[in-house]
This record gives structure tokens, C-alpha cells and sequence, in this order.
């Protein structure tokens, strides 16, 4: 072997390993593209499997086939309230004394109509006597009525409002619906694809059960929205007495006689009262003092008995 081929075969061996190096830098470069291209490893992929996903969450698959109804997010209802507009159900009373009940009604009806509303029910009598409304009002025109039914020719006696935040309570039904159509959707899906009799009538029962909750929860928020949208507002009209009435309202002759029978057993009572206490206190101290007084006085007469009484001196006889 020459001194040249020995040289050449020696310049070749770094080109080799160099070549070995790059070819297994290029297998683990595909190895890696492979498992990116491919997703999650065989055990995660088996995994995932056993979830089912509606919306944006997913949930875990039941026994059988059946799918869990979405839950809602994190937060729940609480943090949807953020972006909700605020819902009160506002309610009141008030008493109002009027001279006319019959045109007075009239007047109420109209505020009613003026402000978007309508009287939902209402009980009247002849115009001798009290008449109540109630009224069904937009909750924005709550206040507007009642400065309007401050304005009515009449005084009124009594008023009382109340709010209740409602808006929790809406958002929470909507989401509760929400979430039981999701199931219903799921189960629907499951009754298309269910071949076993007894599959079948599994899922139709529970498909029946959640199309239940959804009427039910449906009115709920029907009627709780109702109240939020409408106050109720009740209003009575009282007739307003006449000067003769008032005078004879104001005089009693059974509350009198009451107070004048009650004003004599009082009288009673304090004379028994009296009577109690000289008999059982003042009777036995006033016996003692005067058997004591009397052996006093019987002890002075003994002495004074058993004193010699002094000697009488006669006048002197004038002589002659």
C-alpha cells in the first residue's frame, strides 16, 4: 500500500462519521414530526375516548351508552350575573281616602293605562264603602305611578314597597334549561342509535324525565321573569267620613260602658283590698293595743283605789 492510499483512506473516516451523525439526527427529527402529527400517545388516546364532549365542556360517558348533562363552567350562574341586566321584582300597597270611591276607581284605571299597565283584579262595593285594585304596572314606571296616585284628591293613610333581586335566581333556570336540552339533545341521539328493546326503553324514560324538568323549569322562569317585568301595585280606596259619622265614630256608648264597669271594679277591688289588709294586719295590731291600754288603765284605778283619801277639814262655827 502506498503512502497516497493510506492518506486518502484516513481523510475518509471523519466524512463518515459525520454522514452517521446527520443520518441520525434526520431519524429522530421524523420520529418527533410522527408523534406531533399523530396527537396524544395510544393510552391518552384510549383515554379521551371515554369522554363525550357537548359545547364547550366535555363529560364523562355513563354505563351503557348514556351521556351526563353538561355542567355549567366554572362559576356557574354567578359569573354569567356580570353581564346580566339587573331584574328586581318591585311590589307595594297603599291606602288611599277619598271622597267619591267610584270616581276615585275611574282615576286609578287611568294611571293604570297611562303608564303601560292594567288592573289584574279589583273588588268594589257600593260608594259607601272601601274598593281595592291591584295593579299590574312596568317595573321602569313603578315610581311614576305611585307620585301619580299621590296626586289623587284624596289623603293617603298608608304605603309600603318592596324589591327582591331576581336576577340570580333567572340566571340559574337558564342555565339549568340549558343544560337538560343539552341532555335531551344526548339522548335523542342515543334513542336513534339504540338497537336493544330494553336500551330503548331505558333512554325514552329518562328523556322523558329530562323533557319534564325543561316545562317545569320553563314556567318557573316564566313566572319569576313575569315579576320581574310587571310590579304589582294594591291599591284601596276608603270613603272619607262625613263630619256627623266621624262624631258618631268617635263616640262609643258600649266602649264607655265598658270603661265606666271597669272603673267600678277597680273601686271594688281597692275597697276588698282594704278590707283584707285592716282584717288580717291593722284588726290584730289594734286588738293588742287596746287590751294593752286597758290593763293600763285597770292598773292606775287599783292605785289609785288602794290610795287613803285625805282628811276633810271642816269650817270653823261662827260663835254666838
Amino acid at each position: 500500500m502506498s503512502l497516497t492510499d493510506a492518506t486518502q483512506r484516513t481523510s475518509r473516516r471523519p466524512l463518515a462519521a459525520v454522514a452517521l451523525v446527520a443520518l441520525v439526527l434526520l431519524l429522530a427529527a421524523c420520529a418527533s414530526a410522527g408523534s406531533a402529527g399523530t396527537g396524544a400517545a395510544p393510552g391518552v388516546v384510549g383515554a379521551r375516548d371515554q369522554f363525550s364532549s357537548t359545547g364547550d365542556a366535555a363529560q364523562p360517558a355513563k354505563p351503557g351508552g348514556e351521556q351526563a348533562a353538561p355542567s355549567a363552567g366554572p362559576g356557574g350562574a354567578d359569573a354569567q350575573l356580570v353581564d346580566v341586566e339587573r331584574s328586581i321584582i318591585k311590589t307595594g300597597e297603599m291606602t288611599i281616602e277619598v271622597a267619591a270611591v267610584p270616581a276615585a276607581l275611574g282615576r286609578v284605571r287611568a294611571i293604570a293605562q297611562a303608564v303601560g299597565g292594567y288592573v289584574g283584579g279589583s273588588q268594589a262595593g257600593s260608594s259607601d264603602t272601601s274598593a281595592t285594585l291591584t295593579l299590574r304596572i312596568p317595573a321602569a314606571r313603578f315610581e311614576d305611578t305611585l307620585a301619580a296616585l299621590h296626586e289623587l284628591d284624596g289623603k293617603v293613610l298608608a304605603e309600603s314597597t318592596r324589591e327582591q333581586d331576581a336576577t340570580s335566581a333567572i340566571v340559574d333556570l337558564k342555565a339549568r334549561i340549558t343544560n337538560l336540552q343539552a341532555s335531551e339533545a344526548q339522548y335523542r341521539d342515543l334513542l336513534a342509535k339504540a338497537e336493544k328493546i330494553q336500551d330503548i326503553l331505558d333512554v325514552q324514560s329518562r328523556l322523558d324525565q329530562v323533557r319534564g324538568e325543561i316545562e317545569q323549569l320553563s314556567g318557573q322562569l316564566k313566572s319569576v321573569s313575569g315579576q320581574a317585568d310587571l310590579a304589582t301595585l294594591s291599591v284601596t280606596l276608603t270613603p272619607r267620613p262625613t263630619p256627623v259619622q266621624q262624631a258618631s265614630s268617635a263616640w262609643d256608648p258600649g266602649a264607655t260602658a265598658s270603661q265606666a264597669i271597669a272603673a267600678l271594679l277597680e273601686i271594688g277591688q281597692g275597697v276588698v283590698s282594704v278590707a283584707i289588709w285592716f282584717a288580717i294586719v291593722w284588726l290584730p295590731i289594734l286588738l293588742i293595743l287596746s287590751l294593752a291600754l286597758l290593763i293600763v288603765l285597770r292598773g292606775v284605778l287599783e292605785v289609785r283605789r288602794r290610795m287613803p283619801l285625805p282628811a276633810r277639814q271642816e269650817p270653823p262655827r261662827a260663835e254666838g
